[in-house]
């Protein structure tokens, strides 16, 4: 994958998720199609995602920015590793790290945070975001590393 500096600089109109992520797993960038989910501190929607065929997409988790619940665990990540999603990206936290830390996975997330969800069965799956002001769709582009995490529209360029 070529780094999100490179493809910024050829596509200028790559739109940038306004946050500071830390990178969890033994893959250290991530990219492929979006798909959304919204939630606050239940991650229901997310392990329905997660059991479904992920066809290398990458899952794009509106978690409000909340650090006191983890949207995803070490269960949450293998099932979606195991089932084809190139990554997650995670607007909340994440726990079990040293775990995911041992996966051939890719997980970017704003922080941890060891009390899992409540399951409320509460969120939307495929709803269009804003992210700090950034529009998301489902289909839209996303490629992730240390850098940060880039959106494009569908159509880009790679050389």
């Amino acid at each position: 994958m070529m780094s999100t500096p490179d493809l910024s600089d050829l596509n200028p109109d790559a739109r940038q998720l306004p946050y500071q992520f830390r990178c969890f797993g033994l893959r250290a960038a991530l990219s492929g199609p979006v798909a959304t989910i919204s939630c606050f501190e239940d991650n229901s929607r997310v392990k329905e995602a997660v059991a479904e065929p992920g066809r290398e997409r990458v899952l794009l988790i509106d978690g409000g920015g909340s650090l006191t619940r983890a949207l995803s665990g070490d269960q949450v990540a293998k099932t979606a590793m195991d089932n084809g999603w190139a990554g997650m990206v995670i607007i909340g936290a994440v726990r079990d790290v040293e775990i995911i830390n041992t996966f051939d996975f890719c997980v970017l997330a704003l922080g941890t945070s060891p009390i899992k969800t409540q399951k409320l069965g509460q969120g939307d799956r495929g709803a269009a975001l804003s992210l700090g002001g950034v529009p998301v769709s489902e289909g839209d582009f996303l490629a992730g590393d240390q850098n940060g995490v880039l959106v494009l529209d569908r159509a880009f360029n790679v050389l």
